[in-house]
């Protein structure tokens, strides 16, 4: 039933497109260029710089989409493309998952890449966090779906690219801005750019603040950013970025579904009686050179640091983390031809290496008078130490005007080293080299059309909980996660590049399932036990329509409908094989309307629709499937020459929806109550934003 809707839903959005399409086709050459669709440009990294000839399916989120909301919460435009769900509970907990992979990990997201221009997100210990970056600091995000980017790893989920910002205009220019909103939402944005012949600096700054909507969830964040360019010349550049991040996030944690039910305001009796939380401070810094050896090759190299200092207290223990990165990064690109065919490439290497302290030490917040966490003493110490090294190539061979072969090979190699001072051991270990390929065809009827067949190998490293025993011993038998991916799709302009659709079909088969099995409040022991099964078809539609010369509108729905299953999962006395894939709808769509005056005045209106959730393994308990719609409306205009504001308002889920916003997969009962699976969404919410920016 939920297929026949999603298709009668496609269709009539294409019956939508076509006929504005036919009204407009008497319209004069120079007001249908106004209305094309603007080509996409994905950043340098790749070995085409255009969306049009990747043989793959890349979401891309532009500055406009990123600040398309209220600007403080990456969730809602990250879910704008098909494929992709991201899971968020008040800032402080997230999930990202891409077409299944990463839906089952407890807390975080893993199996994805992720990084800041050149610098890795990803750590270690093979988590990833991308929410606690500004969105007014970032140019473009990409995310690419599946094993398809050599370059970038070859993780099983994908690659998530952040381009920082670096300069606005050329000259300067000066802004702030102020975000108010529901429940004490407050952040307060300064920034200040320069564009020169020879360098540019972009500076900003940002503080966010939530009460929150739930017990114990109040939220800071303030940051500091500074990028730009020095030594520019025709040939050659330097560029710099530095970033600093403190936040501090109380975390009400999840509730059971009698709580959810009737008081989803509340956190865990735990959690808010220990008032829990998150605490740290990070710092990114990368120095990248970029030089022009001659006409046919460049080189891009890079270093990068990156410093986290954190303190969770939790109700069984309080966690201290220190983990200090180093790493570099090297590419050559270029060109050569033989013959009548050009060929393109990238080679390179990266390495990082990752050194790691965790400490645990007793909480006596039931001894604190009901003060909240106090530290006792402690009660385990770990040291480990990560090198990772990754050599990557891909090509790209013009056969004619109309067909190319893409190719890619990526080789890892992972060491670790684990001190645990708790049980006296010290031991070494190392994964076998992982050779990953990927071939590409991609076929071109026209300029504005893309036919592509892809293959592809991924894998992931377990993080450190699941590569240890019971004991705290590193498990000589877990292996990486591996998989085959498989994909067809198409990229279309139609009527002029006013219409763009695209479309995927894929298949992934995943062997070495890795399972992180409870044993304790926050200990986990991995296992390997099967096979799962990754499916489906994605399906992108946008549309620019220029009613008159006053209004113009644009529309788009992103739909994706999955099939997301155990092949074979066995664990102990329980057969989960053909049983769906916890913690990931099966189906999901996006639709937005926004429609711009050249008075200044807009309206924003978008629509989510995510089907229901298997919350644990054995499928007896679903979550229910949601529907959210958000509206802003706002008016930009110049109060004074080069002086420029914008006023907006919005309301996030209008219809005041109950949903869950985070799900926690494989829930355990606590004492005598039931499973807690359920993070609460915000209710229905109201923002007010003011910016002002000065062009000098």
């Amino acid at each position: 039933m939920l297929l026949k809707k999603c298709l009668f839903f496609f269709l009539s959005a294409i019956v939508f497109q076509n006929t504005f399409a036919q009204q407009e086709k008497s319209k004069s050459i120079d007001s249908l260029k106004t209305e094309k669709l603007e080509e996409v440009i994905i950043s340098s990294l790749h070995i085409n710089d255009s969306l049009q000839n990747a043989p793959a399916s890349i979401g891309i989120l532009s500055k406009k989409e990123l600040i398309q909301n209220n600007a403080t919460d990456i969730t809602n435009v990250v879910n704008t493309i098909p494929g992709v769900f991201m899971q968020s509970s008040n800032f402080t907990t997230t999930r990202i998952s891409i077409r299944g992979i990463g839906a089952r990990t407890p807390y975080g997201t893993n199996k994805i890449r992720a990084f800041y221009g050149s610098i890795p997100l990803t750590s270690g210990n093979s988590e990833t966090v991308i929410d606690d970056i500004d969105l007014e600091n970032l140019n473009q995000i990409e995310i690419i779906k599946g094993p398809l980017s050599s370059i970038y790893g070859s993780g099983l989920g994908g690659a998530i690219l952040i381009s920082p910002q670096l300069s606005k205009n050329n000259g300067q220019t000066a802004g702030v801005s102020s975000v108010f909103g529901s429940f004490g939402l407050l952040k307060n944005s300064l920034n200040y750019s320069l564009d020169e012949k020879k360098s540019s600096l972009n500076l900003s700054y940002h503080n966010l603040k939530s009460d929150g909507w739930r017990e114990n969830s109040a939220y800071k964040r303030e940051g500091i950013t500074l990028a730009g360019e020095l030594f520019r010349k025709q040939n050659s550049k330097l560029t710099y970025f530095s970033n600093y991040t403190y936040l501090k996030g109380y975390i009400p944690s999840s509730i059971n579904k009698e709580a959810y039910g009737n008081n989803p305001q509340s956190g865990a009796p735990t959690w808010v009686a220990s008032k829990g939380f998150k605490e740290y401070k990070s710092t990114l810094t990368r120095l990248a050179y970029d030089f022009k050896i001659n006409e046919h090759l460049n080189n891009s190299t890079s270093v990068f640091i990156n410093y986290k200092d954190s303190n969770e207290p939790r109700p069984f223990d309080i966690l201290r983390q220190y983990t200090f990165t180093t790493g570099a990064r090297t590419q050559f690109s270029g060109n050569f031809k033989i013959k009548a065919s050009t060929t393109q490439f990238i080679a390179g290497v990266e390495h990082f290496r990752d050194n790691y302290n965790g400490n645990t030490f007793e909480n006596l917040y039931q001894q604190n008078n009901g003060l909240g966490s106090v530290q006792g003493n402690q009660l385990t110490e770990n040291d480990q130490k990560r090198n990772f090294y990754n050599v990557f190539s891909q090509l790209r061979t013009l056969l004619s005007e109309k067909f190319e072969i893409q190719a890619g090979l990526n080789y890892n190699k992972t060491q670790f080293e684990l001190n645990n001072y708790t049980v006296n051991s010290d031991q070494k270990y190392n994964y076998d080299g992982i050779f990953s390929p990927q071939l590409s065809f991609l076929f071109k009827p026209t300029n504005e059309q893309t036919l592509y067949f892809s293959a592809s190998r991924g894998f992931s490293m377990p993080a450190t909980e699941e590569t240890l025993t019971s004991t705290g011993l590193i498990n000589p038998d877990i292996q990486p996660e591996n998989g085959y991916n498989f994909e067809v799709g198409g990229k279309f302009y139609f009527f002029n590049k006013r219409l763009y659709s695209e479309v995927a079909v894929y298949r992934m088969e995943i062997k070495d399932l890795l399972v992180a099995k409870r044993i304790g409040d926050d200990q986990y022991e991995g296992v390997n036990v099967g096979k799962t099964l990754h499916e489906g078809i994605e399906i992108t539609l946008k549309h620019n329509w220029q009613i008159n010369p006053f209004l113009n509108l644009n529309s788009y729905v992103a739909a994706s409908v999955g099939k997301y299953k155990f092949k074979k999962f066995i664990d102990k006395e329980n057969d989960y094989s053909e049983n769906k894939l916890t913690g990931v709808p099966a189906n999901k769509v996006n639709a937005g309307l926004f429609l711009n005056t050249r008075l200044g005045i807009y309206l924003n209106a978008d629509y989510q629709f995510v089907d229901e959730i298997p919350m644990n393994d054995a499928n007896s308990a679903y979550s229910d499937s949601y529907a959210i719609i958000n509206l802003k409306t706002g008016y930009r205009f110049e109060i004074l020459h080069n002086l420029t504001s914008n006023l907006a308002f919005g309301i996030n889920n209008v219809t005041n929806e109950k949903y869950a916003s985070l799900i926690l997969p494989n829930a355990l009962p606590v004492g005598t109550s039931s499973a807690r699976y359920y993070y609460p969404g915000l209710p229905v919410n109201y923002y007010g934003t003011v910016s002002l920016n000065y062009l000098f």
